[in-house]
This record gives structure tokens, sequence and C-alpha cells, in this order.
């Protein structure tokens, strides 16, 4: 499936990107073999090969939450530039 120039233009103006047209060829060529190199892995035949991962159930490879000491709430509140009652107060940043 051949990548075209409208392909090319829209994920351009999307990521805002400003491509010259000499480049919109080169990237169209690029695309079109990236697609099609994977559209081969995909039909690669692959029932007769055994996996190879292995699941022997749940464990995590995080570190168990413990407890530990912490900061009193008027020592960590101490230096704050701007509080309200128990909470740091911090400037809005989404709309």
């Amino acid at each position: 499936m051949p990548v075209l120039k409208h392909h090319i233009l829209k994920a351009a103006t999307l990521a805002r990107l400003d491509l010259p047209p000499e480049e919109e060829t080169n990237i169209s060529y690029d695309l079109t073999e990236i697609l099609e190199y994977i559209d081969r892995i995909g039909r690669a035949e692959t029932d007769k090969i055994e996996s190879g991962m292995k699941y022997d159930g749940p464990e995590s490879i995080f570190r168990g939450d413990i407890v530990g000491p912490s900061l009193a709430k008027e020592t960590a509140l101490g230096n704050a530039p701007d509080k309200y009652e128990d909470f740091f107060r911090v400037p809005r940043v989404l709309g």
C-alpha cells in the first residue's frame, strides 16, 4: 500500500512539520518501504514456533510499599512560598 502525498501532508500538519516538496517524495517512498516490510513480517509463518516467553504467575518486580518516617506537615510546608491550610498552593497549569 503506497503512502500517498496527502497522507504525508496530513501527518506533517499534525506533527507541525514544514516539509519541502522534495522531502515529500522521499518520505513517501521510505514509509511505503517500512509498511511493506511490516506487512511481510506479519505474514511470516509462526504456527510451528514455540513461544520463548514464560509466565510463572504474578510476581511484582517493584519493591513493596513500606511506610517509613516522613516530614511533619509544619516542616514540609515551612518554606512553601504559598500554602492553603495543610496544602501547597501552586499556579494553575491547565485552563
